[in-house]
């Protein structure tokens, strides 16, 4: 059976949460977009530009891995690209000021 396809950034938020119920997903999660980011501003700032193409391995890979191997799901990136790469940013961003507990508890994520 296939779910409805989510029409509203709104909807989606939960639905990530929710696809990143594993501590250890979220953990491999925040690594690679915290390395992402580091290869992201390297690249700017030093001019080496071809670390570009390292930061979509840097950021994607170990995400991935963290769905098909630790979550055992298909990654929200697939469907809904955009909303993931920002939600992959809200995520850390809430972890790092102490929010993130809360809001998986709204999206109905329990603690594991």
């Amino acid at each position: 059976m296939i779910a409805p396809r989510i029409t509203t950034y709104r909807d989606f938020w939960p639905y990530y949460l929710r696809e990143h119920s594993n501590t250890r997903t979220r953990a491999i999660h925040f690594f690679g977009t915290g390395l992402a980011t580091a290869l992201f501003v390297a690249a700017l700032v030093t001019g080496r530009y071809w670390l570009l193409v390292v930061v979509l391995f840097a950021g994607y890979g170990p995400a991935w891995y963290a769905h098909f191997f630790v979550e055992k799901n298909k990654p929200a990136t697939f469907i809904y690209p955009l909303w993931s790469l920002f939600s992959d940013f809200r995520m850390a961003f809430v972890w790092l000021t102490g929010g993130l507990d809360a809001e998986l508890t709204k999206a109905g994520v329990a603690s594991r």
